[in-house]
């Protein structure tokens, strides 16, 4: 894939962005951001100078490989999985962790963190089993463990809606992200500044559902290596 092609679907991603948002009469600031699991530097690189500045990755192992060699200002985001023994290394490449799941998640970066880091809770709202993610009902003991430590700092919520996309159900997973958002605010009189929902299959869905932090990957970079 050439630079040509790459700012060529970042400027179809945008086009479509607009077009959810003014059909729906939606005024709020939706941020991209690149999903470079298995993509290579120098596409990286392309995806950056065409105008995207925050990217994830799936896995820490593959980022130790990228991050540090790519002198480039980027937010970098770790949107997949995060097993406990390779926190020690997730805090120090990323500015943001998207997928704190789990009680015991929270400890372990608590205890590595020199600096106050930014963090999404991951919630499973399609109830499918084999995706990651804590429950709904997991939500609120989670987010009291996290205010509760002094170098975790929340400021979204992250979801990966149900497979293969379906109209209604696609948006009931994210309507119930939404909703979980408008409790989780109210409940700890806080404000969550970030919903992260939405990827290449599914993202106009999840803009209509309040989304403002999309996942893009293949819709940016095509296959991966």
């Amino acid at each position: 894939m050439t630079k040509e092609e790459i700012q060529s679907n970042i400027e179809r991603i945008f086009e479509t962005v607009n077009e959810v948002c003014q059909k729906a009469g939606i005024s709020r600031q939706i941020t991209i951001e690149a999903i470079t699991k298995g993509v290579d530097m120098e596409r990286i690189l392309w995806a950056y100078e065409c105008g995207i500045n925050v990217m994830g990755e799936n896995r820490v192992q593959e980022a130790l490989l990228k991050i540090p060699f790519l002198n480039l200002d980027i937010e970098w985001h770790l949107v997949g999985h995060l097993q406990t023994n390779k926190v020690k290394h997730a805090v120090k490449i990323f500015r943001v962790i998207e997928s704190v799941d789990r009680i015991e998640l929270v400890g372990a970066m608590n205890k590595r963190l020199e600096t106050p880091m930014e963090v999404f809770v991951e919630v499973n709202t399609s109830g499918e089993q084999q995706k990651a993610g804590c429950k709904i009902e997991e939500v609120h003991p989670l987010i009291e463990e996290i205010l509760m430590r002094e170098k975790l700092i929340l400021t979204g919520l992250m979801t990966v809606g149900p497979y293969p996309v379906e109209e209604k159900r696609t948006r009931e997973s994210f309507a119930k992200l939404y909703k979980t958002k408008e409790v989780i605010e109210k409940d700890f009189g806080i404000n969550l500044k970030w919903l992260s929902m939405g990827m290449t299959e599914d993202y106009p869905y999840a803009i209509l559902e309040g989304a403002n932090l999309l996942r893009i990957g293949r819709g940016i970079f095509g296959g991966r290596l």
